[in-house]
């Protein structure tokens, strides 16, 4: 069994983007997702990049 853990970054209807698990993006079309970024290897790298997101602007800080 692969324990490895990827992650996403998904951006909500209010426009804010959150890091999930990679299950998470995978379960079912949901359409409170607008766009999605990844996977990541790493959580830290899935915070990084949402930082470089917020701050080109296609995400809004929590």
């Amino acid at each position: 069994m692969n324990n490895a853990q990827s992650w996403h970054i998904v951006k909500r209807p209010a426009g804010n983007c959150e890091i999930v698990p990679s299950q998470e993006v995978t379960e079912d079309d949901n359409p409170e997702i607008i766009e999605q970024w990844g996977p990541f290897t790493s959580e830290g790298e899935a915070i990084a990049r949402r930082v470089g997101l917020i701050r080109s602007g296609k995400c809004q800080p929590v």
